[in-house]
């Protein structure tokens, strides 16, 4: 399967991942079909693009997306519900992995290569991690020859992660740069960050459905750089000239998780939950596998911050 060009069925295709998978796709000189909402969100600007639009729930578009297709990369996933909208974890995370994978099946795909998290284990306290294994699972048990990844905190200028860190140093509110932390006044710190640069994660999808090393094999994806999330935000602020002189303050989890259900709050449990466990990982694999070296937070961050919005 090396160097061979192909049709791709690629799911989550709007998103900050998806868009850069997406191009590297095109570049690299393979044919996609990518499932979308809404057609006029991508252009149909590349003769080499074909949009199918629909969902996950569609059966009909899932036939019209795997036409065709050698290989599926399934990108769709939420980080907050929105219940009254179909928009659960179980709902997307799993009951969506699978029904693409029924359509795969029946269209005689073999290759899929999918997006997970880090922190997804059979043992999850936040329900967003546990869907995220019962995905894996579902595709690990599908009988097609798969690639699972699982990303730390993803970073790049369009991302909502980058723009939140802008924000918070930028903006007149709230008046600190907040994180949570455990113990009775949150001085107990939370979990530790592994930043990995958008382009490094869209170069191992795109490189997965080609590389048959890969196969059947799950990596964990980060950066070389390790680091709490007051040094993250630190390390960021002299980036932003329009950062405004504020503290960084820990929020305790008891009262987080107390006003993570209340209307308008923009975090939910789960994201407290993963707030304390440490999103860092192990890349040796990774990098020999795919040649790659992975981009310094810093680094990179200094060459895209006047991009962010």
């Amino acid at each position: 399967m090396d160097e061979k060009s192909m049709c791709v069925a690629l799911t989550g295709a709007t998103g900050f991942v998806g868009a850069r998978v997406l191009q590297r796709l095109l570049d690299t000189g393979h044919r996609v079909r990518a499932l979308v909402r809404d057609r006029s969100r991508i252009p149909p600007r590349h003769k080499g693009l074909t949009l199918v639009e629909g969902d996950l729930f569609q059966p009909s578009s899932l036939t019209e997306l795997v036409r065709d297709a050698q290989a599926v990369i399934h990108l769709v996933g939420i980080i907050m519900e929105k219940p009254s909208q179909g928009q659960t974890f179980q709902r997307v995370h799993v009951q969506g992995t699978k029904n693409l994978l029924a359509a795969a099946k029946k269209a005689d795909i073999e290759r899929w290569v999918h997006m997970s998290a880090i922190g997804a284990r059979p043992e999850a306290r936040a329900n967003y991690h546990l869907t995220k294994w019962q995905g894996e699972q579902a595709v690990r048990t599908s009988g097609l020859a798969y690639t699972i990844f699982r990303p730390s905190i993803i970073h790049g200028p369009r991302g909502a992660f980058m723009k939140m860190v802008k924000d918070f140093w930028c903006k007149a509110f709230p008046p600190f740069v907040p994180y949570f932390g455990s113990g009775s006044i949150g001085r107990g710190g939370g979990g530790r960050l592994q930043p990995v640069w958008v382009e490094d994660v869209a170069q191992c999808f795109v490189d997965a459905i080609t590389h048959e090393r890969t196969i059947g094999e799950t990596y964990p994806m980060g950066g070389p750089d390790e680091m709490t999330w007051p040094q993250l935000y630190l390390t960021c602020k002299p980036y932003f000239p329009k950062a405004r002189d504020k503290p960084i303050v820990a929020v305790p989890v008891w009262y987080a998780n107390m006003i993570a259900r209340l209307p308008g709050v923009p975090f939910n449990r789960d994201q407290v939950i993963m707030s304390q466990e440490d999103a860092t990982c192990r890349v040796e694999k990774l990098m020999a596998d795919f040649n790659l070296q992975p981009a310094p937070f810093e680094r990179t961050l200094a060459e895209y911050a006047s991009r962010i919005p």
